[in-house]
């Protein structure tokens, strides 16, 4: 196995790139700006230039690689095509080179309430609209995939329990970003998570359970 990771510079992606060092996986990034993926990632990372909006970079950085693990998204900005752009577009031109490369397995961060038209983070250029756009064209493409739609997201990690749950079911809850990126690295060995959307957060009153339990059971 050896992992492509898009948004690795962000701060979950950073995350699942630090998760995937730990299960001795394989980790190459493509960013767009290399000095900063330098100073920010571990050095046993492979990066290389690239731009999710330029598929032949894209192309280039997928070689070789089995699977994919997608955190991008639109920073905040005043440009309203940023969402587009990003989370449709971007994931759009990851999922066809995906397809064209064979690749076995990939995993999207999504958000929580994203089938939620008007909710009020739509204000903010349909950001939530278009990240439903992403995941949709996923499901349609053929692809083995895994969508993770977490709650509100917290830098520092916590004991709490993560709860899992289907598509739709979550509408309130956070979770820190370090279990996001364990649930989707757990993902790519877990075949009960196949093809499936799973909403996360973490409740403190909860019981662990194993996350290959929690994908079987949704």
């Amino acid at each position: 196995m050896k992992a492509l990771v898009a948004g690795s510079t962000g701060e979950t992606g950073r995350r699942i790139v630090e998760e995937l060092i730990k299960r001795d996986i394989p980790v190459r990034t493509f960013v767009r700006d290399i000095t900063k993926a330098q100073e920010i990632l571990p050095p046993s990372v492979e990066i290389v230039p690239g731009d999710v909006l330029k598929p032949e970079t894209i192309s280039a950085a997928m070689e070789g690689c089995t699977v994919v693990l997608c955190a991008t998204g639109a920073r905040p900005s005043f440009d309203p095509t940023g969402p587009y752009q990003v989370d449709f577009v971007g994931t759009k031109n990851l999922v066809d080179t995906a397809k064209a490369k064979g690749i076995e397995h990939f995993v999207l961060v999504s958000s929580m309430c994203v089938s939620q038209f008007f909710h009020p983070l739509n204000l903010f250029w349909l950001i939530l609209f278009w990240k439903k756009q992403a995941e949709e064209y996923l499901q349609k493409s053929g692809l083995t995939y895994t969508i993770v739609r977490p709650g509100g997201l917290k830098n520092e990690d916590n004991s709490d329990a993560i709860i899992m749950k289907a598509a739709d079911s979550l509408f309130e809850g956070s979770i820190p970003r370090q279990k996001v990126a364990q649930v989707c690295v757990e993902a790519l060995h877990i075949p009960a998570s196949r093809n499936k959307i799973v909403e996360v957060i973490t409740q403190p009153d909860s019981t662990n359970q194993p996350i290959a339990e929690l994908f079987a059971n949704v």
